[in-house]
């Protein structure tokens, strides 16, 4: 793939009982992007960041990376460009120990094994988690367990790094460290989250979905000061952008 860009056209897909999840999304982002994707329960973006890798198949569009399409063909490639951060942790974590669960990624890749030890010890020192590397994943917090899952995904070097409600269930200190690990990839950021003030932080791009559908897609800060969309999308503005209740100054 020559370049590392995502392009989702009149994308619609609906859940085998009939229920419509995604109707007609397009939007197309280039790299080195950081794009959020916000939106209510339900809004479709879940299922829309499963389409990104081929985890979900399209009912009716199409999912390019790069110049490629994704198909049952493509995504062995697709799945090394494109590293997906699940919302439960625990839905990637299932080796004996951390190490392991990193190093299973660069193993399936078919690298010598000082190759995939040096990948697993980059990884877990990217996150902060070197000293968790013997650990049992089911003896790690909430954190430690959101920061290794992401370990698993940098230890494949993606140039496409997509997350699913990456802040849900973090203290306030372990969701300032991911911001702050987020901000360092130099790649392409997804980001599909309610946490608006992350969004703010971390995507200079905001696309807010509705219905399954594309409700906006713009600069972050200039739709987050819309409230009429925010209200119609079942979101409010960030606090940070918020009118201090005391001198009415907003940030």
């Amino acid at each position: 793939m020559s370049h590392h860009s995502i392009e989702v056209t009149d994308l619609s897909f609906a859940y085998p009982d009939g229920t419509s999840a995604l109707g007609g999304v397009t939007f197309r982002i280039t790299h080195g992007e950081s794009v959020a994707i916000v939106g209510a329960n339900g809004a479709g973006k879940s299922t829309l960041l499963m389409h990104l890798n081929g985890f979900l198949s399209p009912s009716a569009g199409s999912v390019r990376i790069g110049d490629a399409p994704v198909t049952a063909k493509t995504l062995p490639d697709i799945r090394k460009t494109v590293g997906m951060v699940f919302q439960d942790p625990d839905d990637q974590l299932f080796m004996p120990t951390v190490g392991e669960d990193v190093g299973f990624g660069p193993m399936n890749l078919g690298l010598p094994d000082e190759d995939i030890d040096a990948r697993v010890d980059d990884a877990l020192s990217r996150v902060g988690a070197l000293r968790l590397k013997d650990r049992p994943p089911y003896r790690l917090s909430g954190g430690e367990k959101r920061a290794v899952a992401i370990a698993t995904v940098l230890a494949m070097q993606p140039s496409i790094l997509v997350m699913d409600e990456p802040t849900s269930n973090l203290d306030p200190r372990a969701r300032r460290r991911l911001i702050e690990l987020l901000a360092t990839f130099d790649h392409t950021k997804i980001v599909a989250t309610h946490d608006l003030d992350m969004a703010l932080d971390l995507c200079e791009r905001t696309i807010v979905m509705c219905d399954g559908a594309v409700a906006a897609d713009g600069p972050t800060r200039e739709l987050f000061t819309d409230d009429a969309l925010l209200e119609a999308a079942g979101l409010e503005r960030p606090l940070g952008m918020r009118a201090c209740p005391v001198c009415g100054a907003t940030g």
